[in-house]
């Protein structure tokens, strides 16, 4: 399975989310002022915040590493060159170099042979760029696959590699400060890792200029990925051979992360948090199935076929926001184990599942989505009930830490009722009726994590709440053919 996965991440490589270094004074910065944005969108406001651009971070490079100078709380983040060459999960503590004009190996870690030489007095200097109090923002890291968002609490000294300093996690509106970033940046198809979970799993994408992957790739649209699946499903004890059942199908999505700040609405900066937020998944959404057979009834089977996982950078500004995002496509089959269908779905749609903040009311969940299904074909045979769903479990956060959980679950229902009648020479007949209904189901939660923006921590999950539609598609009346042994 891993060989296969693999194999996908050859072309295409999975968006990730790395470590910061730290700042340097006026006198040292490499950049200068805080930049990142346009002229247009940095302009300041009658306020005197300024409107950040939020973009996706440069390809083919690694994200600039921002960072907010000790003794400057409030003015914002700058970029700087300074990059993370390791960093410590267990100890915390991370090692900051500057570039080297020469192509540099693998990034170096600290060893037991490379003990840091003590600094007693960590003062700025363009030898020494890092100090104690200075907040980092970085891109994936040697050590850190899920970025770096942490304030320097002590330079521990200079080693080889650059100077060691010991860190505990910060905030992104000690970075933000007053200044406001509201945007959407679509996920790269193409930086998404795939794990199959089941045999048959094809996957596919499409990006601008003509770009594809995978058997189904020239036929998506932009910026859209796919995953085509076919497995067989536990099928009832009495069914006949050919009744066995089957699932099919595909799901294609193009995904998008929705991030926004306002640290204006408090009136001040470096204010403990900002006036507003948001942190969400938005995305258009569309999937085709069809079930075959008479399903095992009394258990409802849920089969994972898939998992993808990405860390888009996305640029807030100067700083870089690593999003963390997972996926598990599955498919949920539930019956009676009476009827058997031979249906297949088209289903249409978009979502947006996250959580908003608003001082006045705290963090507050956000789902909506508009789902549009149609039958292609449709076949029932015999009285019973049957449920298929193809969903998705979603979760989003930030540096490594958990903010919004999700599960889409467009589905199909069938069901249909019959009287039987008969004679004792044999002949008889079944009358009844049968409906099909198109719906989905939205749940999920809002998680503590989301205290990374700077807002207070809160006790417990917010729910999602349980958004469920469901709609008819088709129904009749009239015979319903049966298996031999059901009739009277």
């Amino acid at each position: 399975m891993r060989a296969f996965t693999r194999r996908l991440l050859v072309p295409v490589a999975l968006t990730t989310f790395a470590l910061a270094a730290s700042g340097c004074s006026t006198s040292t910065s490499d950049t200068g002022p805080a930049t990142g944005a346009t002229p247009a969108a940095r302009a300041a406001d009658a306020d005197g915040s300024q409107q950040l651009d939020v973009t996706a971070a440069p390809t083919g490079a690694p994200a600039p590493t921002a960072v907010a100078e000790a003794g400057h709380q409030g003015s914002g983040a700058k970029k700087t060159s300074l990059k993370v060459a390791s960093f410590d999960k267990r100890t915390g503590r991370a090692v900051i170099s500057k570039p080297r004009k020469s192509s540099p190996g693998p990034a170096p870690t600290v060893t037991q042979s490379a003990r840091p030489t003590a600094t007693p007095s960590p003062a700025r200097t363009a030898e020494n760029p890092v100090r104690t109090g200075d907040i980092i923002a970085s891109a994936p890291a040697p050590g850190a696959p899920d970025g770096l968002l942490a304030q320097v609490t002590e330079v521990v000294g200079e080693t080889g590699q650059g100077t060691q300093v010991a860190t505990k996690p910060a905030t992104l509106s000690a970075l933000l400060a007053d200044d406001k970033a509201d945007g959407q940046v679509p996920v790269d198809p193409s930086s998404v890792d795939v794990e199959p979970l089941v045999q048959g799993v094809k996957f596919s994408w499409a990006k601008p200029g003509g770009v594809t992957f995978g058997p189904k790739g020239a036929k998506l649209p932009l910026g859209s990925l796919r995953l085509d699946v076919g497995t067989s499903i536990a099928t009832a004890e009495d069914a006949p051979v050919s009744a066995a059942a089957s699932v099919s199908g595909f799901v294609q999505l193009a995904p998008q992360v929705e991030f926004s700040y306002d640290g204006s609405a408090n009136g001040q900066a470096g204010s403990p948090a900002p006036g507003s937020a948001f942190l969400g998944l938005t995305g258009d959404w569309s999937a085709q199935w069809a079930l075959k057979g008479r399903a095992k009834g009394g258990v409802k089977q849920r089969i994972p076929f898939a998992k993808l996982h990405a860390d888009p950078v996305i640029q807030v500004g100067p700083v870089p926001v690593v999003v963390n995002l997972d996926l598990t496509c599955y498919i949920q089959v539930e019956a009676d184990g009476r009827i058997t269908l031979d249906v297949e779905q088209n289903v249409k749609g978009d979502f947006r599942v996250g959580g908003s903040y608003a001082p006045a009311k705290g963090w507050t969940a956000v789902s909506t989505s508009d789902v549009k299904s149609s039958p292609v074909k449709a076949t029932l045979t015999a009285a019973g009930q049957a449920k298929t769903a193809l969903g998705a479990e979603a979760s989003v956060g930030l540096y490594g830490m958990v903010g919004v959980t999700a599960d889409f679950a467009p589905y199909l229902r069938g069901e249909a009722s019959a009287t039987a009648t008969g004679s004792t020479d044999g002949t008889g007949s079944l009358v009844g009726s049968w409906a099909l209904h198109g719906g989905f189901d939205l749940s999920g939660n809002l998680q503590l994590q989301l205290s990374i923006f700077g807002t207070p921590i809160f006790s417990h999950r917010i729910p999602l709440g349980s958004l469920h539609r469901e709609w008819p598609l088709a129904s009749g009346k009239g015979g319903v053919s049966a298996p031999p042994k059901q009739r009277a």
